[in-house]
């Protein structure tokens, strides 16, 4: 008799994500809860964090990192509304989140000499266009799209303007060449599987340049203020923080920081995201309905894993009867405990969105994807058969 296979672990929500393998609330006994952040110990654990988020990602020499509020968004608007103005601006977007820079950058921050170049979900833009004479605004890897920059290629290396990099679902997971990036943000609630609401913020010595440089001519809300007298508050990255942090959260991230020394480091972390997408490509290869959301294999993401629908019965419903139908496969899956929150991204086009970061075992992926195919067959089943008559006395 056969033997059915179940997830271990049917966590493959895109944010926040997966724990990592093994963990239990038993980490957190470590925190310094009903303490100061502000406090000896406080500072310590922070800097500790920080240093080993350094060590890590490999940063080079001279380069901050800090912990700041309100997750990616929240570092990624402190860069855009801190440096951005002094010179042209190009912005690149091909899903939600890029989307959301280039209209902080256009109708918020209402900057003229801007260049938006984007491209629908599944594609990447140009990225050629980018001028090494303007700043440049990107996200390493697409969220929602499942698409990302294949490589730091395209940047130049004696750029005179500065690059905003949101790295939120690639740091940790992707080779990310530090040196390119003036600016990166990310969020341990992403390849981690930290908890919400903390973001990281990364600065080369070119955009401290910047920061101590310029000064933008709108009003700066408190949050995002990173310069004092016209220098750089450096404490922000030595583990002073802006606002109060969750020493919870902080205890958290630094369990999962443990567990990337305790596993190999940042390669194996890689290693393990490329395992988890080449495990969804096998089943993609053979599948009779799904294919990769990324057109182009040299731009597909190894941790949001997006997939469209190509099945012709799929694709001639209209767009109320697909969300249906995914909402349908979904809630199957979920119902089951095989896989929880795969549904695409609610601006993406209808689909599922895999989470394939490195606290993601591919055994789990490799066990749901058989689920998967029958939660569809049985939906496909159940709305295409017209309704059985009601039974009379």
């Amino acid at each position: 008799m056969h033997q059915v296979v179940r997830p271990v672990r049917p966590h493959f929500s895109s944010g926040p994500c997966a724990k990592r393998p093994g963990w239990s609330t038993d980490v957190l006994k470590r925190a310094y809860v009903g303490r100061s952040h502000r406090s000896a110990d406080g500072k310590e654990r922070l800097a500790e964090v920080i240093d080993l988020t350094k060590t890590f990602l490999g940063l080079p020499d001279g380069y901050l990192c800090g912990i700041v509020p309100g997750s990616d968004t929240g570092a990624v608007e402190m860069a855009l509304w801190s440096m951005l103005g002094p010179r042209g601006v190009d912005v690149f977007a091909w899903e939600a989140f890029g989307n959301d820079w280039v209209n902080d950058v256009v109708k918020e921050l209402k900057l003229k000499d801007v260049r938006s170049f984007t491209a629908p979900y599944g594609k990447l833009p140009d990225l050629k266009q980018a001028s090494k004479d303007r700043d440049v605004v990107f996200t390493w890897n697409g969220t929602t799209s499942g698409v990302c920059v294949p490589n730091g290629d395209w940047i130049a290396d004696d750029r005179q303007g500065i690059t905003i990099c949101d790295a939120t679902s690639a740091a940790f997971a992707m080779p990310i060449p530090w040196s390119k990036i003036d600016v990166g943000t990310f969020s341990w609630q992403k390849a981690l599987g930290g908890e919400a609401q903390h973001g990281i913020l990364i600065l080369s010595p070119r955009a401290v340049e910047r920061l101590e440089s310029y000064t933008p001519p709108w009003p700066m809300p408190k949050l995002f203020r990173m310069t004092k007298g016209g220098k750089l508050a450096r404490g922000i990255f030595e583990g002073e923080t802006i606002n109060t942090p969750s020493m919870l959260c902080v205890e958290d991230y630094y369990d999962a920081l443990r567990w990337v020394n305790a596993v190999g480091g940042s390669w194996e972390m890689q290693s393990r995201c490329r395992r988890n997408l080449h495990t969804v490509q096998t089943w993609v290869d053979k599948s009779k309905w799904a294919a990769f959301l990324a057109e182009d294999a040299a731009t597909r993401s190894c941790t949001s894993i997006c997939l469209k629908v190509t099945d012709p019965w799929f694709t001639a419903l209209d767009a109320k009867q697909q969300a249906a139908a995914i909402k349908s496969v979904t809630g199957k899956l979920e119902k089951d405990n095989i896989a929880l929150d795969i549904g695409a991204y609610r601006d993406a086009p209808a689909g599922f969105r895999i989470w394939g970061g490195p606290t993601v075992d591919y055994e789990d992926i490799q066990a749901m994807l058989p689920w998967l195919d029958q939660a569809y067959e049985a939906t496909k089943k159940e709305m295409t058969e017209p309704p059985k008559p009601e039974a009379t006395a």
